[in-house]
């Protein structure tokens, strides 16, 4: 079968062929980005963060990533699920105490705020030591196993979606395997997209014949529908700033770093660029840390680079960054339309599960193939051991919580503690066969040389 080649420019796909796959990155990234509101409410009792103003962080923060970026890098910014411990952790500090759960929320965005505001310094640091000393502490024994355990970490969110009703799960993955593979035309790079319509498509008529998910639940639940307007703003809250909920929220700016890094690692070796060189990560890093201070100052959760849509680009094989800021374009008119947000929240959560097994085995698939490209030699004890107590601890752990006095804990996710803990074994143990910047093609393999 032979091989699709990458496309570095939509231009001439025609305007309907670019629609179709801005709409396919916006569906890849709907639900993820509006089930962190959706759980953050559950923490703050109905009084927390609202999905309008969520997309609209999505799609402004996306852009405003692609202007700090050059319009170089095919990444969207959807909700951050690192943060949500901090939200339930700021939610019941015991200084609001006697406060409504509304009035709580801003301090924890305050939180976020600085959260964002830590991205700027690390981007400092590199700029003024040289990408090129941070990036050896990121070799692809270290990266590979990372990107490998975000794939995989969210491997059981994709499967306990798709439980909820597996024939239609088997369906939209099915679609979006054969479309993928066999499809033809423009068919052939919008596979998640004929995944979700010919998915949603059998959803109806199973729930119009009376089928009913696992759990005896409606497979299309419309209720939101009938209470949501035609228009309406985004109802924005503005930050406000304590102490202890920084104290809680701005450390986890370490997992989403961490996170970042492998985003654009990922990114680059799927695209075959070179994007922690040109536009560098000092910016991609500036990008994601304003977007995340913009969404914290008025209401939206942390914005962190979504490994969805790196999937999609995998899939696709269109990496022009045109299409995602089109997606972005369609996140911030969503969040006008609560009616017509409403309808993109209809779909079914197992229709989601199917389509993430995909997207999530493809981010996997690219730690592996980063491991490999670059020749990992495995036999050496040390790589063993490095690799083994990332992916242990990235798959494996809860995470640490860390008191910092008060009854109140710092909580560092397990993905940042196996990156933490896989940085310093990398450092310290003897034997490191592989230094920055003396094997190109090695670098240039996972798109991170310079």
């Amino acid at each position: 079968m032979e091989e699709r080649k990458p496309i570095y420019t939509a231009k001439g796909l025609g305007r309907s062929k670019v629609f179709l796959l801005g709409l396919q990155h916006l569906f890849a990234m709907f639900g993820a980005t509006i089930l962190v509101p959706i759980l953050v409410n559950g923490y703050f009792h109905g009084e927390g963060l609202s999905v309008q103003v969520t997309l609209f962080c999505a799609g402004f923060g996306t852009l405003l990533f692609h202007f700090c970026t050059k319009l170089k890098v095919p990444a969207f910014l959807g909700s951050s699920f690192a943060f949500l411990g901090g939200f339930a952790t700021v939610a019941e500090l015991p200084e609001f105490e006697g406060m409504s759960y509304g009035e709580k929320l801003p301090y924890a965005c305050g939180g976020v705020v600085i959260a964002g505001a830590l991205y700027l310094v690390l981007a400092l640091l590199i700029k003024a030591l040289g990408v090129k000393k941070v990036m050896r502490f990121l070799p692809p024994v270290v990266t590979g196993p990372i990107i490998i355990c975000i794939g995989l970490g969210l491997a059981p969110s994709a499967i306990a979606n798709a439980s909820v009703n597996w024939p239609l799960a088997i369906v939209a993955l099915a679609t979006v395997i054969i479309f993928n593979i066999w499809g033809k035309g423009i068919f052939k790079i919008i596979p998640i997209l004929m995944g979700v319509v010919i998915s949603y498509v059998l959803a109806v008529i199973m729930q119009l014949t009376g089928i009913t998910n696992a759990d005896g639940s409606t497979i299309i639940d419309t209720a939101a529908l009938a209470t949501s307007g035609f228009v309406g703003m985004p109802k924005f809250v503005l930050a406000k700033f304590n102490i202890n909920a920084i104290l809680v929220m701005a450390p986890i700016a370490i997992a989403s770093m961490m996170e970042h890094v492998g985003d654009i690692s990922a990114i680059s070796a799927t695209t075959d660029r070179n994007f922690i060189e040109d536009p560098g990560l000092s910016r991609t890093l500036i990008g994601d840390g304003l977007a995340t201070m913009l969404a914290g100052g008025i209401g939206g959760p942390a914005n962190t680079t979504y490994g969805e849509n790196t999937g999609v680009l995998e899939l696709s094989k269109v990496y022009d960054p045109a299409v995602i800021r089109l997606a972005a374009i369609f996140a911030i008119v969503l969040s006008f339309i609560p009616k017509l947000s409403a309808i993109f929240g209809t779909m079914p959560t197992a229709i989601v599960g199917g389509i993430s097994f995909i997207l999530y085995g493809m981010i996997s698939a690219i730690g592996v193939r980063n491991i490999v490209e670059n020749h990992v030699d495995f036999k050496q004890s040390r790589n063993l051991i490095v690799a083994a107590i990332i992916m242990v601890i990235g798959l494996g752990s809860n995470g640490v919580s860390i008191p910092i006095g008060g009854g109140n804990n710092i909580t560092i996710t397990a993905l940042a503690l196996a990156s933490i803990v896989g940085i310093i074994l990398n450092a310290v143990l003897p034997g490191k066969d592989y230094v920055f910047g003396e094997n190109k093609k090695g670098d240039e393999n996972r798109g991170v040389h310079i």
